[in-house]
C-alpha cells in the first residue's frame, strides 16, 4: 500500500493545485487517475516521482522507498538527447537480461536509427519501450496512449495488465474515460486539489456516466445561449 497524506501543493499563496490530498495506492494493481484539464493530474505524478516538491504531505509505502530509485515514468512529453540513436537511448538504462531485440518485435522500432527522426509515434515507443527496461516497482504513465497506433495501443494495455499481475504498481492518466474504465482495477477522481472519490471495477459503468453528465451540465447553460 503506498499511503498519500494531506498533500499540497501551490504556485502562489492563493491558488493551490494540490489542497490536502489524502489516497491510498493498492501495490500490484493499476490505478487511473482521471480529471478534467487543470485539475492537477500531472502535478500529482510529478510530485509522486520527484520532480516537485510538495508544500506539504507525505508519501509511503510499507512495500519500498518511494523514489526515484523504485519508481519509472513516462510523461506526456519525452526527451531524448539529440544525434542519439534508439539503441544507444534504450543502453542508458541497465538491465543486465533484457532482450532488446525480442521486445522490438513488439514496437516495430529502427533501433538504429537517429530519434531526431522519428515520428512522434515511434518517439512514444521508444520512451515506452525505456520505461518497461527500467523494471522498477512503480511505473508512472501519463498519457501513454497518446500517439500509439492501434497495434501498439493493444499490445501496451495486454503488457501493463500482465506487468500488473506480476506485482507491479502502475499508476496512468488518460483524457479519454474508456481508456481508463477498460484498463483499471481502481479510478481515482481528481477535482479541486483533491481526490473526490474512487471507483473500482464493479462501479466503472456507473462513474462514466456520473462523470459524463456532469461535465454536460456545466456546459449545457453556454450552449444553449450560443445555439440559441
Amino acid at each position: 500500500m503506498i499511503s498519500i497524506k494531506e498533500l499540497t501543493v501551490s504556485y502562489s499563496k492563493r491558488i493551490k493545485i494540490l489542497d490536502g490530498l489524502n489516497l491510498n495506492i493498492s501495490t500490484g494493481k493499476i490505478h487511473g487517475i482521471a480529471g478534467l484539464n487543470g485539475s492537477g493530474k500531472t502535478t500529482f505524478l510529478n510530485i509522486l516521482y520527484g520532480l516537485l516538491k510538495p508544500d506539504m504531505g507525505t508519501i509511503e509505502s510499507a512495500d519500498f522507498i518511494v523514489s526515484k530509485k523504485n519508481i519509472s515514468f513516462l510523461p506526456t512529453e519525452n526527451f531524448f538527447y539529440s544525434n542519439i540513436t534508439g539503441r544507444e537511448y534504450l543502453a542508458l538504462f541497465k538491465h543486465q537480461n533484457f532482450m532488446l531485440d525480442k521486445w522490438n518485435e513488439l514496437f516495430g522500432l529502427p533501433l538504429d536509427q537517429v530519434v531526431d527522426d522519428y515520428s512522434s509515434g515511434m518517439k512514444k515507443k521508444l520512451a515506452v519501450l525505456g520505461l518497461i527496461k527500467q523494471d522498477k516497482p512503480l511505473m508512472i504513465l501519463d498519457e501513454p496512449f497518446n500517439n500509439l497506433d492501434i497495434e501498439t495501443n493493444r499490445s501496451l494495455r495486454s503488457l501493463l495488465i500482465k506487468m500488473s499481475a506480476r506485482g507491479k504498481t502502475i499508476i496512468i492518466t488518460s483524457h479519454i474515460i474508456e481508456t481508463l474504465t477498460n484498463l483499471c482495477d481502481q479510478i481515482h477522481h481528481l477535482e479541486g486539489g483533491k481526490i473526490k472519490f474512487t471507483r473500482d471495477k464493479t462501479e466503472f459503468a456507473a462513474f462514466e456516466k456520473e462523470l459524463l453528465k456532469s461535465i454536460e451540465l456545466k456546459t449545457e447553460g453556454t450552449i444553449r445561449e450560443l445555439l440559441g
